[in-house]
């Protein structure tokens, strides 16, 4: 399932602006659990666990303009494409 993000708190514009802040701060870029069964990670991506995320943006519910794909490895490393 395809998680919402957030970037300063704030909906990104594009995935552009969300690799740009993952590359930047990490700790800016949050995940959104959109699961109806929990079993998703919600919150900051430098507090994530090492696993790999899909999300949809700039909203889940209401506007699906572009996707990404964000790996965190157990070393800390993200990357996102």
């Amino acid at each position: 399932m395809t998680q919402g993000i957030y970037v300063d708190f704030k909906r990104p514009k594009s995935k552009k602006q969300v690799k740009e802040m993952v590359k930047e701060n990490p700790a800016r870029v949050s995940l959104e659990a959109t699961s109806p069964f929990g079993n998703e990670y919600d919150g900051p991506l430098d507090r994530a666990p090492a696993g790999y995320y899909v999300f949809v943006g700039p909203d889940p519910s209401r506007s699906r303009k572009f996707f990404g794909e964000i790996t965190k490895k157990e070393d800390g490393s993200i990357s996102i494409k």
